[in-house]
């Protein structure tokens, strides 16, 4: 028997193919499976047009055969098989692929599907083999061959015996070692396993023999004895969920199916099951969870969407098929069209998968707008789990996705008294309103405590109330909706007020300069201004922060990142229309010394009123004693 050489470059390109280009040793199965499943294509092809196959479509079969004992596994199937000159050509030259060929020579064809494009997914069978034998007989053919390496010295070829067309791939496993288990191949639970990731959804059965157990026939009820039995049993599903119509899958095979392949035992609130045609063809089965998992807040959550080539699952997490903002979404997505890289494990980022991802995100948001208009109860429950992420999805890349979030988002409706959109707030905006106004702060009940709130409430203007971390981000992002622009009530202009009204507030302030200079001098570096507020109702002072910067924005930081934040600037408003503030403004005249803690004591006030923490709680309860003695 001849021993020949590679005829590609030898020893150091097939080390590159064999340790560089695949990352998970396991991918061997699916390589080998794929090219058999190539190959019962090729046969089935011909059958079309050669009686002489003799060979029904539901006969073609791949089957994986367990030798524990010489530690060998078989993968074989009743395709096309090879001739000599194939074998020589398509086993001898690295990176030769027959599969390739046969689909160029096919590809104005309709119903042809190889998975198999570079011819170097043989070679992944030398991660786990010291020694591969592959035997082969061609279709039409009278000889069989075999080929045999090591995967380090060449390979030789010799006649073989085969009664049928077809090939057999048989793995001599590696001895295992203290870093690597080889023998883990040869065990039931791991073939299925690795079949059920990679390889399930292969059109033929993939059968293999398993050990199975019964009770013997005359054993006693009360003792029984049991024995152990062989089956031949197909290992994969085949045919995709997401082939079929949609009209052909009930609700439980659904739910099913999202429970089996995400492990997740709460019912999706929504299935998205759709196809695409055009420029790049693809089909694709997306759920959108009623739960969000414990981690889907941590950076330890892997996003994406599981990414199929002709039913060969090719990633796991594709993240590129899915944006940021929609990454609580499950599914799988299935194309023909993507170019995929010599491994196979990952994609070239190309024009096709752009097209797909652009197309998932927009059917994404028409579900969820379209559960928003017409299911609310459902929407809300997922917007419970998952309407921060919509938030954050707002917000990010410098609102460069604005545009799929902002009509999805909701907020709690002071005057309603529960979530809208800001399509219903604008909508529902009396005539002469022409901001829209929110509020920011811990909690909606504190918030509906705000003088600015009540004001606005006795015209009939509503606010929204702003209880999140990022809510105060969201209108900083959009800056106006539908033409209307967004009014933080604790921080800007309301807009209330006429020009005569401005002209007189203006006139007073000067009026009254003296006074906000006493007040301002008697709190010191405690606040940066003081200032008149006739928008204040019933309440003598409030506290806002400076431009720039929120209370709220100011303790978030102060959260996630307290060596690098900083306190916003305190001014102290005052209402002149209060009693308080008119009886301080006597006092400061008649008792500086008293006025000077009663300015004090309202600056208190302020800050607790703005959810502020005192800097000294206990001159605070002094000052009160003080005052009350």
């Amino acid at each position: 028997m001849e021993k020949k050489q590679f005829k590609a470059e030898s020893q150091r390109l097939l080390d590159l193919m064999i340790n560089s280009i695949y990352t998970h040793r396991e991918i061997f199965l699916r390589e080998i499976i794929s090219n058999a499943s190539d190959a019962i294509d090729k046969l089935a092809y011909t059958a079309l047009t050669d009686e002489k196959v003799g060979i029904a479509r539901d006969q073609f079969a791949i089957t994986i055969t367990r030798d524990k004992e010489n530690r060998t596994l078989t993968v074989s199937d009743n395709g096309i098989g090879m001739s000599l000159e194939e074998m020589e050509e398509n086993l001898g030259t690295i990176a030769k692929s027959g599969s390739l060929g046969f689909k160029q020579a096919m590809e104005k064809k309709e119903d042809i599907d190889i998975i198999g494009q570079f011819g170097v997914g043989f070679y992944s069978a030398f991660m786990v083999a010291s020694e591969v034998t592959v035997i082969s007989k061609k279709y039409g053919a009278d000889k069989a061959y075999k080929w045999v390496s090591n995967g380090t010295d060449g390979y030789s070829v010799e006649e073989a015996q085969r009664d049928t067309a077809g090939t057999d791939v048989i793995m001599v496993l590696k001895a295992d070692t203290e870093e690597d288990t080889y023998s883990q191949y040869l065990e039931e639970y791991e073939i299925r396993n690795l079949i059920t990731k990679y390889s399930d959804y292969i059109r033929y059965p993939i059968r293999m023999e398993v050990e199975k157990s019964r009770k013997k026939e005359d054993s006693p009820e009360d003792k029984p004895e049991y024995e152990s039995y062989t089956e031949v049993e197909t290992l994969n599903s085949m045919v995709p969920l997401w082939q079929k119509n949609k009209k052909d899958v009930t609700e439980e095979e659904y739910n099913t199916f999202y429970r089996d392949k995400f492990y997740d035992f709460n019912k999706p609130l929504r299935v998205i099951h759709f196809s695409a045609e055009g420029q790049v063809s693809f089909k694709a089965l997306l759920y959108i969870p009623s739960k969000a998992p414990y981690d889907f807040y941590t950076k330890d959550f892997k996003r994406g969407l599981q990414l199929y080539s002709s039913g060969v699952m090719i990633m796991e997490n594709c993240e590129d098929l899915l944006p940021e903002h929609f990454r609580f979404v499950r599914g799988v997505v299935d194309s023909q069209d993507l170019s995929l890289n010599i491994s196979r494990e990952m994609l070239q980022h190309n024009r096709q998968l752009t097209i797909i991802a652009r197309n998932i995100e927009k059917k994404i948001k028409s579900e969820l707008k379209s559960m928003l208009e017409n299911e609310r109860e459902k929407y809300e429950e997922f917007y419970a789990a998952f309407g921060r992420q919509l938030k954050y999805g707002t917000v990010s890349d410098y609102g460069a996705h604005k545009d799929s979030c902002q009509d999805l988002l909701l907020f709690y409706s002071h005057k309603q008294g529960k979530l809208i959109s800001l399509k219903e707030y604008v909508d529902a905006m009396p005539e002469g309103q022409e901001k829209i106004y929110f509020a920011p702060g811990e909690n909606k009940e504190l918030l509906a405590k705000l003088p600015q709130v009540t004001l606005l409430d006795g015209k009939g203007y509503d606010t929204l109330l702003f209880t999140e971390d990022v809510d105060e981000f969201v209108p900083q992002t959009l800056m106006t909706y539908q033409e209307k622009s967004f009014c933080n009530v604790s921080t800007e202009d309301l807009g209330l007020q006429s020009e005569e009204e401005k002209k007189a507030a203006q006139e007073e302030a000067e009026e009254k300069k003296g006074f906000l200079t006493f007040v301002k001098d008697s709190l010191g570096d405690q606040v940066k201004e003081v200032r008149l507020n006739k928008n204040l109702g019933s309440c003598p002072v409030a506290m806002v922060p400076d431009a720039g910067m929120s209370f709220e924005m100011e303790k978030y930081m102060k959260r996630v990142n307290p060596e690098f934040s900083f306190p916003s600037a305190r001014i102290l408003e005052l209402n002149p229309d209060n009693d308080i503030i008119r009886q301080l403004q006597e006092t400061m005249t008649a008792d500086p010394v008293k006025a000077k803690d009663l300015a004090q004591l309202l600056c208190f006030q302020a800050q607790l009123m703005a959810q502020l923490p005192l800097d000294d709680p206990y001159a605070y309860t002094e000052l009160v004693c003080k005052l009350v003695r």
